[in-house]
């Protein structure tokens, strides 16, 4: 699957269309930043409809209203039963948000005479200052967390922030914001997917992002045109000098006869380069 995760305003089926003949890995039909609050009804309809139509080859996730907003337990209502792939949940602080809308949708599943727990769950984890002191929480929560992602455009609402880029990198509030979902992820065992660029028609800027994010361990990048998908896409994968150096690894630590540790092209390697070569070559954790 594309690494990219493209989002698609509710409020617009024919989008959903264009994006579903895409290079989008997944799509996000959105109810919530892009949906005006007079739309929401209507958004939620639209996104029932295009549920009904869900194209085999990507999965679909629904982003749902925050609970403060006093619109989540609807929405949930109103999709679970389309059967998305799962639920992306904005401005989730911690286990205790996580936990109550796994319990939303194991009455929702039941009901729909759906397998309890197919609906997954990506939870927005940074969006507020308050969830930053919550990431730890996430580990064994629960098998509907399908992986962690974060954002800075609500947190910097939220903290006051005047902007939270310079020179078109993030400041400081929001780069810890990034490493502590990455920490988090890895904590739980799931994914780590980075946030979007705000970038429209500019490649190259979209590409050193996806590029720092891949190297740093994110395994996906959220979209919201999709001019941005072709960047986001081609970056997200091993380089033949990445792959051609784990195959090395892997042979030269698969015949070490007992030693902690070998000579590489003139460094020395052992169990944590093992572990990265496997996972590049497709065959690790």
């Amino acid at each position: 699957m594309n690494a990219s995760m493209l989002f698609v305003p509710g409020t617009s089926p024919d989008r959903y269309l264009k994006a579903q003949a895409g290079t989008a890995g997944a799509l996000i039909l959105d109810l919530e930043d892009s949906v005006p609050k007079a739309s929401k009804s209507e958004a939620r309809s639209n996104v029932v409809d295009m549920l009904s139509a869900q194209p085999a080859h990507q999965q679909v996730w629904v982003r749902v209203n925050p609970a403060s907003s006093q619109l989540l337990l609807a929405d949930l209502a109103a999709v679970v039963s389309a059967k998305p792939f799962g639920i992306l949940l904005p401005k989730c602080s911690g286990r205790k948000s996580l936990i109550t809308v796994c319990h939303y949708l194991d009455a929702l599943e039941t009901a729909a005479g759906i397998e309890l727990g197919q609906t997954k769950i990506l939870p927005i984890v940074t969006e507020t200052a308050e969830s930053m002191f919550h990431l730890g929480e996430f580990a064994g929560s629960t098998s509907r967390l399908w992986g962690l992602t974060w954002g800075g455009e609500d947190l910097s609402a939220d903290i006051g922030a005047i902007n939270n880029k310079e020179g078109g990198r993030y400041t400081e509030p929001y780069r810890l914001a990034r490493s502590m979902c990455l920490y988090a992820a890895a904590a739980a065992r799931v994914r780590a997917i980075d946030t979007v660029s705000v970038a429209i028609n500019q490649p190259d800027l979209v590409r050193a992002e996806s590029a720092e994010s891949f190297r740093d361990g994110f395994v996906g990048k959220m979209a919201i045109h999709p001019s941005q998908l072709a960047s986001i896409n081609e970056t997200f994968c091993y380089s033949n000098e990445q792959i051609a150096w784990a195959q090395k690894v892997v042979a030269a630590l698969g015949c070490r006869n007992g030693s902690g540790a070998v000579q590489l092209d003139g460094q020395m390697i052992d169990e944590p380069h093992l572990v990265i070569a496997h996972r590049i070559l497709g065959d690790g954790a």
